[in-house]
């Protein structure tokens, strides 16, 4: 509207101030409603040709959207097992700080996992503790089998050495038993030293390893232990937090409220800007921007980053091909603007909506030499439309409280 008004001062009044004192054309006599077109059909076309090249140049150039808000995310309080409720330290809703305890799980399979771990540990140790005793046991053992071993070997060399001398004083029969004899304290001795290996190998190697293992499981045991008990992950405000002892909680399908992080929404708001000036939204323009949850505030904005595609044209697949035709609605170029100063979303709500604008920047292509006295001149025309531009949001920032009260019933 204000486009047209400013398009006829420049076009249709000029018209009829010539007609009317310039021609002497009377309203009502000359200058009727059935004459109006063909007495000002100039002007009217040249306001209306002015008023779409304008209003173009403004939103081509200087991008507005109603769409912006400051989004933020929840985090579910949701535990990490299954499990029925056994104490709740959070009632309704409340300010939480990060690592403080939310709820409790029944812990009574977890308590007696740890508990077995630690059995099976003390029983590793007590095993050890045999298996040295065993080890100094085998030791005595191969000492005794090798003593056996070598008066076996003592009295076959006697007996050997007599049958040399005179065939006649030992029998043929009493060597070979002293050789199987020797051969079987052989094997006692071998069996001895294995018997110790054994006991070593379980000293170093067997038990040291089930201890591990015990030790292992103990560490799972109470890291599930403390799974028991869900705790904040960060500063935040408990919402929607209904718990009572005896319910069940799933991860998957039943949380037990949300958490909303102290800093969520706070940092950066995200607008939705018309496709068609995807060429035009670059990193580093000014924006300004007005929220209904600060009312008759203009807060100063840079853009931080604007998102290459357009989040309507995702699809996940499926069973049925997309069809182009149901993405009724075009999508928007997503930016996300940062408060030019600090602590300029203060006092804004997250969530709220709010109303931006964004202004390109001419000053270097008019001070570049390369840049002609026609450009120059239509770029000047456009910085002074972003005045216009801006002084339309400061109206809006006034209009905006207003009309929500109007709508809302207030």
């Amino acid at each position: 509207m204000l486009e047209l008004m400013f398009c006829s001062l420049l076009t249709i009044l000029p018209d009829y101030l010539f007609r009317r004192y310039g021609q002497g054309k009377r309203i009502g006599k000359e200058i009727t409603l059935y004459s109006v077109w063909f007495e000002l059909r100039w002007g009217i076309t040249a306001c209306a040709m002015l008023t779409i090249g304008l209003i173009t140049v403004i939103f081509y150039n200087h991008p507005s959207t109603t769409n912006a808000t400051l989004f933020f995310r929840t985090v579910p309080i949701v535990p990490e097992i299954n499990g029925r409720v056994a104490e709740v330290y959070v009632r309704g809703s409340g300010k939480v700080e990060k690592g403080a305890p939310i709820f409790r799980l029944d812990s009574s399979r977890q308590e007696a996992a740890a508990e077995t771990a630690r059995r099976k540990i003390v029983e590793t140790e007590a095993a050890l503790a045999v298996a040295r005793s065993e080890l100094a046991s085998n030791e005595s053992k191969i000492q005794e089998a090798r003593s056996d071993l070598q008066q076996a070997q003592d009295e076959l060399r006697t007996k050997q050495e007599l049958m040399r001398r005179n065939a006649n004083v030992v029998a043929q029969r009493e060597i070979e038993r002293l050789e199987v004899l020797v051969a079987g304290k052989e094997a006692a001795v071998n069996s001895a030293i294995a018997a110790r290996d054994t006991a070593q190998t379980r000293i170093s190697t067997l038990l040291p390893a089930e201890k591990e293992s015990a030790q292992a499981a103990l560490a799972q045991a109470q890291v599930d232990l403390e799974k028991t008990v869900i705790r904040a992950g960060v500063t935040g405000r408990v919402e929607q937090f209904a718990l009572r002892v005896g319910d069940i909680v799933n991860p998957l399908l039943r949380p037990g409220g949300v958490l909303i992080p102290e800093e969520a929404g706070r940092s950066s708001l995200q607008a939705g800007f018309s496709q068609i000036e995807a060429q035009v939204m670059k990193v580093g323009m000014v924006a300004e921007a007005t929220c209904i949850s600060k009312p008759w505030v203009v807060i100063p904005m840079v853009v931080t980053g604007v998102q290459d595609f357009i989040a309507a044209g995702q699809f996940r697949g499926g069973e049925q091909l997309i069809d182009v035709q149901q993405v009724a609605r075009p999508g928007t170029i997503l930016t996300f603007l940062e408060p030019l100063y600090p602590d300029g979303l203060d006092g804004v709500t997250p969530g709220s909506s709010c109303i931006a604008n964004a202004y390109s920047s001419n000053h270097d292509r008019i001070e570049s030499k390369e840049t002609g006295s026609v450009k120059k001149i239509v770029l000047h025309a456009v910085d002074a439309v972003g005045l216009v531009h801006a002084m339309l949001l400061r109206i809006q920032a006034l209009v905006l409280p207003i009309q929500t009260l109007v709508f809302t019933g207030h």
